[in-house]
């Protein structure tokens, strides 16, 4: 009884030190998050954005993504090997409660970006990151 006593009591401490929601900083003490910090507020997003995004039919996309402190956004997108238009959009967008992510108001092209330090993640369909082999090719970095 002794052992599976010992044994429980060892998977409690455990589970509640894997629960912790605050990271660990070197040296074993804990960091405050806080909470009052986050993209809108704490970054200067506002600017270019620049990359190159996969593509089925092609080498990739160039994307110039520009957001503006007033609300709105332009983004055009050329294929990198095809003699073809760029495609413009332009809206308006709004960010998540969080302050972390933008959502644009276009069906056309995807609506949800993680705003970060110099550099704009494009989300999938449904605002979840993009994992797999090419997730990083997702990444806009910002240029002015």
């Amino acid at each position: 009884m002794k052992k599976i006593t010992g044994l429980g009591i060892i998977v409690l401490l455990l589970a509640a030190s894997c629960g912790s929601s605050k990271p660990a900083k070197p040296g074993g003490q804990e960091a405050a998050i806080d909470a009052a910090h986050y993209a809108r507020n704490s970054l200067d997003w506002a600017g270019l954005y620049t990359g190159m995004i996969p593509a089925a039919d092609a080498p990739g996309i160039a994307v110039e993504f520009a957001l503006h402190e007033n609300g709105t956004y332009q983004v055009v997108y050329r294929f990198a090997d095809k003699d073809s238009e760029a495609f413009t959009f332009s809206g308006n967008f709004t960010w998540d409660d969080a302050g972390r992510v933008i959502v644009l108001d276009s069906e056309e092209i995807p609506p949800y970006y993680a705003v970060g330090e110099n550099a704009l993640t494009q989300l999938d369909m449904a605002g979840n990151w993009i994992t797999g082999d090419l997730a990083e090719n997702y990444v806009l970095k910002k240029s002015l």
